[in-house]
């Protein structure tokens, strides 16, 4: 049974727990991002972390939070954790405001699957920020 929880990333020792498993899960393939920004949430197997994701305001969109980083143990992976997660920023999103939630992908066939279960478009951000073979996503949350 995992349990999903937002976390202080000011905590040192959830600070420690959220680069861990950054290492872990991205293998030197990104730069640990800044936890003291945004929002973060862990996800637990008992009481063993095994994925974390981030959001923080989006500097590229306007109202809008940037889905930042997620990651899971590949011990873990196919039990919808980032589903999950993905569930707990957009709610988070739909109380701070934002109207909508963006992201990127480059590379990860099982991450973009994620986003398009969950419910997210592929779109052309006017300034592309990533690179020349990534996939930039986009949610809006406004009920209709």
């Amino acid at each position: 049974m995992y349990t999903i929880r937002a976390v202080d990333p000011d905590n040192e020792d959830t600070a420690e727990t959220l680069a861990d498993l950054h290492r872990a899960t991205f293998l030197g393939g990104a730069v640990i991002p800044e936890f003291s920004s945004g929002a973060w949430w862990l996800a637990h197997d008992g009481t063993k972390p095994v994925a974390f994701a981030g959001v923080v305001p989006a500097k590229r969109a306007r109202n809008a939070g940037y889905f930042c980083r997620v990651g899971v143990l590949s011990s873990h992976r196919g039990r919808a954790l980032q589903l999950r997660l993905m569930r707990a920023i957009e709610s988070h999103a739909r109380r701070t405001g934002w109207r909508s939630i963006i992201s990127d992908t480059t590379d990860n066939v099982a991450s973009a699957n994620n986003f398009i279960r969950a419910g997210y478009k592929l779109y052309a951000p006017e300034v592309p920020w990533a690179w020349p073979n990534t996939l930039y996503w986009r949610k809006c949350l406004l009920r209709k």
